[in-house]
């Protein structure tokens, strides 16, 4: 309701609807102080317009009104900030869910795509580095020589994710300043060079069922750059599948037996 209301994206995640109610409020609020100071300046343009009050007053206006309405004002602010926003930024920043029971990804953005690294079967994201960079076969540097990093997942461009499921996105940028942005998921978060910064959101609705309440088969979440990156920033497009479990496990079968026929090619030998 209050997405179509505001003209925002159909909600998909669980933490959306909180972030959703806020705009809201923020937007009348704000739209009551519009109300209210135009109301005033318009007042102030008839009541001491130059014909009735030809000379200055040097007394001024002696009710204490306005001083009511800014204290009110100012309330309302208090309770947007205390009530909602300082709450709900503590939940985002620091009320992560258990590791242990999220699925975890790590995202490095570099001009002008979106590197997604999964950590395997075993759990444990394989140790990059630098200087093991090549950007058609290993964009995000994967040490051959770690034994953990020998069953994680790699694609470019290509996110996916199993519903009703908590995620936490580890970004990084391999260059400059990038912003991962998630329309329906109503995330966005900055990735920065040199810096893991965690981001978590809970998907509810999958890529299927979305395709059904829009009416489009076509249709695919985006993952947005948001942040100006490069003269190639508009190309700079993600695709995120939201997936039911059994299909995202199946996804990731096929993606471990690709990596085992790249390992008997070589490349991890």
């Amino acid at each position: 309701m209050i997405e179509h209301l505001l003209g925002l994206p159909q909600l998909a995640s669980a933490n959306g609807a909180q972030i959703d109610r806020l705009m809201a409020y923020i937007h009348v609020l704000m739209a009551v102080i519009f109300v209210g100071w135009l109301t005033l300046f318009l007042f102030m343009l008839v009541r001491f317009r130059r014909k009735r009050n030809p000379h200055a007053s040097y007394t001024g206006v002696q009710s204490h009104a306005s001083r009511y309405v800014e204290i009110a004002v100012a309330v309302a602010e208090a309770i947007l900030l205390i009530g909602f926003s300082i709450p709900f930024w503590h939940w985002h920043a620091d009320a992560f869910p258990p590791e242990s029971q999220s699925v975890q990804v790590r995202v490095v953005a570099q001009q002008f795509a979106w590197n997604i690294h999964y950590p395997g079967p075993d759990g444990v994201f394989g140790k990059s580095d630098p200087k093991f960079v090549n950007e058609q076969s290993n964009p995000l540097g994967l040490d051959p020589n770690d034994p953990a990093g020998k069953d994680d997942i790699t694609t470019v461009n290509q996110l996916h994710l199993p519903v009703d499921e908590p995620v936490i996105v580890h970004l990084s940028s391999k260059d400059v300043i990038h912003s991962f942005m998630l329309d329906e998921f109503r995330v966005k978060q900055d990735a920065i060079p040199g810096i893991y910064i965690p981001t978590h959101f809970t998907p509810t609705v999958t890529t299927a069922e979305m395709r059904r309440r829009t009416g489009n088969p076509e249709f695919q979440y985006e993952i947005a750059c948001a942040q100006l990156c490069g003269l190639g920033h508009y190309r700079m497009r993600g695709y995120l599948t939201i997936d039911t479990r059994a299909d995202f496990q199946k996804w990731l079968a096929e993606k471990e037996s690709e990596k085992q026929k790249e390992q008997s090619g070589g490349f991890w030998n």
